[in-house]
């Protein structure tokens, strides 16, 4: 475990109960505290936020009042999260380090008046907010930061931020070390890291497969207009400590936790649209365990760290199927098993087929007087998944087989 020269790390570290890091800090610690630019890939959980800001804290000259450090995350959830690790941190050092995070929905007249009488050391913010504080109004001056860190990149840049990253990057030094942090790196994520980095070291950790995680996979069948009433049905057969409702669009979370909460369940929604007074609530509600369910849309949720989920369970199946990995991986960690429940309707029979081919053991099951009851299978669905899985490794071996052959001719 690397050991920082600066003892109130160290000490933060004691406090926050680190015994061992996680593959990605150790992978990338080293290399960031000697100012190299930085990549970083891993699933949400994995630790990546520590991998940037231990060594932001390590390279900082507490005695040098302007921004040394700026942290652009792409919600406001994630810039919250990120301040209250950083300040956990900070509260060890003797010298007082001076945090500020902008974002969405806070006093901007009130932001520019102190930005005129001093700078931030660390800046953490979303990009819009960033945007507007340092090329429009010129009040943020990070000109001179040493460290730029984009967090939860391929999501910043499918939420539409590429312009203003690309903008905010073009401000700062040349010289500027550059750290990109994401879950997955997509084609146009690339093209960035190739035009803004200068020889990054890369630590792209593979996704955990699903098979290897301790998650029982529980499938329900429904019909699309039944699908709230089977929803209903499945609810009613357990006591979730925590459990996380997932819908593919930010409508179908609210309408559906407006429905749950007038059938007298303890339930709130987390997507796009919430106001950041009501967002912060809503956080409030999760960390205090006010709510038992809490009805989710992908992006809202992405990156948030929400302890305890007991259960998952997908409304429907995500359109992109990587995200069913990212929605199961919520639960069954810290040594815990979890559970998956999955309504499915016969148009989704290409979800099997990926799951058929992450050899993930999973059953189906149905709702009768109030308890589960495991069917013997879903033959319709399985025989079409297996036999795709089946024509695909007979193909990949007849391809095999042809270039080996063609090597031979050679």
């Amino acid at each position: 475990m690397y050991t920082f020269r600066k003892s109130y790390i160290n000490n933060a570290l004691k406090t926050l109960k680190f015994q061992t890091f996680s593959e990605i800090q150790e992978k990338i610690i080293p290399y960031a505290v000697k100012g190299r630019d930085v990549i970083g890939a891993s699933e949400t959980g994995s630790g990546k936020s520590h991998a940037f800001l231990l060594p932001i804290f390590e390279m900082l000259e507490e005695d040098i009042a302007y921004p040394q450090a700026l942290i652009i995350t792409p919600t406001r959830e994630l810039a919250t999260q990120l301040e209250k690790m950083a300040k956990a941190i900070a509260t060890h050092s003797e010298k007082t380090i001076d945090i500020r995070t902008y974002k969405g929905g806070t006093d901007r007249d009130r932001e520019l008046q102190r930005l005129k009488k001093s700078q931030p050391q660390i800046v953490i913010g979303t990009p819009g907010k960033i945007y507007d504080l340092v090329l429009k109004e010129n009040a943020l001056k990070i000109h001179k930061v040493n460290t730029l860190v984009i967090d939860e990149t391929d999501m910043a840049m499918d939420e539409g931020f590429m312009n203003e990253l690309e903008a905010i990057v073009s401000t700062v030094r040349k010289d500027t070390q550059l750290m990109v942090f994401s879950a997955t790196i997509p084609k146009h994520l690339q093209h960035f890291i190739q035009k803004s980095m200068n020889n990054p070291h890369k630590v792209i950790l593979d996704q955990k497969r699903l098979k290897n995680l301790d998650i029982n996979h529980h499938f329900l069948r429904t019909t699309p207009e039944d699908r709230i009433n089977t929803l209903e049905k499945l609810l009613e057969t357990f006591n979730p400590y925590l459990a996380m409702i997932f819908t593919n669009t930010k409508e179908d979370a609210e309408m559906l936790s407006s429905h749950l909460h007038s059938k007298n369940f303890k339930v709130t929604a987390l997507h796009g649209d919430l106001s950041p007074r009501h967002r912060k609530q809503v956080l409030r509600d999760i960390e205090k365990l006010n709510v038992q369910y809490i009805v989710a849309s992908d992006m809202a949720s992405r990156g948030i760290d929400i302890k305890g989920v007991s259960h998952i369970i997908n409304f429907d199946f995500p359109r992109d199927m990587t995200f069913y990995i990212h929605r199961s991986g919520r639960t069954g960690r810290m040594g815990m098993s979890g559970d998956v429940y999955t309504l499915y309707t016969d148009k989704n029979k290409e979800a099997f087929d990926f799951l058929m081919k992450e050899e993930v053991s999973f059953q189906f099951i149905t709702v009768k007087n109030k308890e589960i009851v495991i069917k013997e299978s879903d033959e319709k669905i399985l025989r079409r998944a297996h036999q795709k899985h089946l024509h695909k490794k007979q193909q990949t071996t007849r391809q095999k087989t042809n270039q080996s052959s063609r090597k031979r001719v050679k």
